[in-house]
């Protein structure tokens, strides 16, 4: 997706709710207090309240959780996000009495609680209501916006562009429509151009940044979308189709998710575990931030051996696609001389790779000290900064060059779907032994399909003995 910092931002939502939960109970402490006459040397709270915190917070965490409060607000009103606070403090209420009953707690006061419930919600409501509205006026100022390719140009297509250009701070750029009539490719559609067609979704895809492929089109239609569909999920693009296909007059439940107003299926062909997505993101800070302290020492020899044995900068800046085949600046310790770049085309003859890949051994132009910096791939370390800054992951697949992206076949464009990493399941078992670049992306799809927090550890686990055994390095 296109907003880079997607994941940080939902953690940092449920790290602020448990701090306001807090501050509640605390508000609720001293409102307690302050009723009863008490002063500050008199304190009839007992461990009892402990409990009574400990449940309220896990119970309040647990309750938004499951109202839907860390869904995206890209696609709600902001009187629906707060229902859903109301709705999760309510639960969360509930919760308690219920605790307090089966444990038969009696000492805890009724009136503290009741102060708990209407602070908690107050501070809840404020604070979401200030990140909504301010959200929004990042997405008025052209921040923080998703791609979109629509398919269809019928009444309820533009329906929805409308929809669109009216709510402006959802963030969701329409980069383009595709029609069935090539007769209107180049005609403009409330405010869009037609760049295409069904058939030519394949190489709209591969040539634009698309976060996902919505399709609003009439019922007769729906057989000539499977294949633009199946590309879609080939590689990579998250799928929505409008289901919203018959009039009815009577009001029916709707079990799809919902978007501007309109029934969707979706498709989605990346991990969308999104509870699980936040831990990972964190612990790529955590980790990225701790090994950044604990290696500073040796980032600073290193660079100092590398300015000493070869004139040039320390560090090696090249532009790679990253999710969805965005472009970003990756960092490496320099490794091989300064014009190692224009050297490239007399050794392509050279590859030992089979595919878009470029890889050979004993290259002429890598210098003495990176030859060992490769060989213990000290020289992927300044990608920690990559990590941290949410270009990249601590485990996906290895972002390739842009020139490789565009020999890529079509089912090779999946490995962009999700974030790119330092390091991945080919690393971490067979590194630089792998000569088949099909191969290659066999196992970065194997790793998408199969991803879980734990095969992350395990190949972060696994990456470690292979790099200081310097096995399969180049």
């Amino acid at each position: 997706m296109l907003k880079k910092y997607a994941l940080i931002f939902r953690s940092l939502l449920i790290v602020i709710d448990a701090c306001l939960i807090c501050t509640a109970f605390l508000m609720a402490y001293w409102a307690c207090r302050y009723f009863n006459g008490l002063t500050l040397g008199q304190d009839p709270f007992g461990h009892e309240y402990v409990l009574a915190f400990i449940a309220w917070v896990m119970l309040g965490e647990w309750s938004l959780y499951t109202a839907g409060v860390y869904d995206s607000f890209r696609f709600k009103q902001g009187r629906t996000v707060l229902l859903n606070v109301m709705k999760g403090m309510v639960l969360t209420f509930l919760g308690l009495a219920v605790i307090l009953y089966v444990f038969k707690v009696q000492h805890v006061s009724r009136l503290l609680i009741m102060f708990l419930f209407v602070f908690s919600v107050l501070l809840l409501m404020m604070v979401k209501s200030g990140i909504i509205l301010f959200m929004r006026h990042l997405r008025r100022r052209g921040l923080n916006f998703r791609n979109i390719i629509l398919v269809g140009t019928g009444r309820r297509a533009q329906k929805f562009m409308r929809y669109l250009h009216q709510q402006t701070q959802l963030g969701l750029n329409v980069i383009g429509v595709i029609d069935e009539d090539p007769a209107r490719i180049g005609t403009v559609v409330q405010g869009h151009t037609v760049i295409g067609t069904l058939d030519q979704m394949p190489q709209i895809l591969h040539r634009q940044v698309v976060d996902f492929a919505v399709f609003i089109v009439p019922r007769n239609s729906l057989s000539k979308i499977e294949p633009a569909v199946k590309h879609c999920e080939t590689v990579g693009v998250t799928t929505s189709i409008a289901v919203d296909l018959f009039d009815f007059k009577l009001r029916m439940k709707q079990d799809n998710e919902m978007m501007c107003g309109m029934p969707m299926m979706v498709y989605e062909p990346t991990p969308d575990d999104m509870s699980a997505l936040i831990v990972k993101r964190i612990l790529d800070i955590a980790l990225s931030t701790a090994a950044l302290l604990l290696i500073s020492p040796l980032y600073l020899t290193v660079a100092a051996f590398i300015k000493w044995t070869s004139p040039g900068p320390v560090h090696f800046v090249q532009e790679r696609c990253g999710l969805k085949g965005r472009k970003f600046k990756l960092y490496k310790f320099r490794t091989m001389v300064v014009d190692a770049e224009a050297r490239l085309k007399d050794l392509l003859a050279l590859n030992e790779m089979q595919g878009p890949a470029f890889k050979i051994g004993n290259d002429p132009r890598i210098t003495k000290v990176g030859k060992f910096l490769r060989k213990y791939s000290i020289d992927e370390l300044p990608q920690l900064w990559n990590v941290l800054h949410g270009d990249m992951s601590l485990v996906g697949p290895r972002p390739p060059l842009p020139k490789e992206v565009q020999q890529y076949d079509l089912w090779h464009q999946r490995r962009l779907s999700i974030r790119p990493g330092i390091t991945c399941t080919w690393q971490a078992g067979g590194r630089n032994r792998i000569s088949n670049f099909d191969q290659w992306v066999n196992m970065d799809l194997e790793y998408i399909d199969n991803w879980s927090l734990f095969l992350d550890l395990k190949i972060l686990c696994k990456t470690i003995p292979a790099v200081l055994s310097a096995r399969g390095a180049k």
